[in-house]
């Protein structure tokens, strides 16, 4: 069986604001779909739309299990978890395009 690779990701509505944290093997995609609200659900509703956060993994199953232990945490480690890799919360999808 091929192995497929997968991100986590993360959505924000601000950066004092709603948080969403998801998983996908398309990245661009996903994001777009956030992003113009095509799929309603939680970031349509809290105006989740830029991506503030992700990390790429070889294995999609690698990524699911980080996306549930991610989800276990507390916000103020998540919102470390974020300023790490973006300290100004700058929307990354731009940065995404090939």
């Amino acid at each position: 069986m091929a192995q497929r690779s997968g991100y986590v990701y993360i959505m924000a509505s601000g950066r004092n604001g709603t948080i969403y944290i998801g998983v996908t093997s398309d990245l661009m995609k996903r994001v777009w779909q956030h992003r113009e609200g095509v799929v309603a659900g939680f970031t349509k509703d809290y105006g989740c739309k830029p991506l503030v956060w992700y990390l790429a993994f070889e294995d999609i199953q690698d990524a699911r299990a980080h996306e549930l232990r991610l989800k276990k945490w507390n916000r103020a480690w998540k919102l470390r978890e974020i300023e790490e890799m973006n300290p100004l919360w700058h929307d990354l999808y731009p940065t995404l395009a090939p």
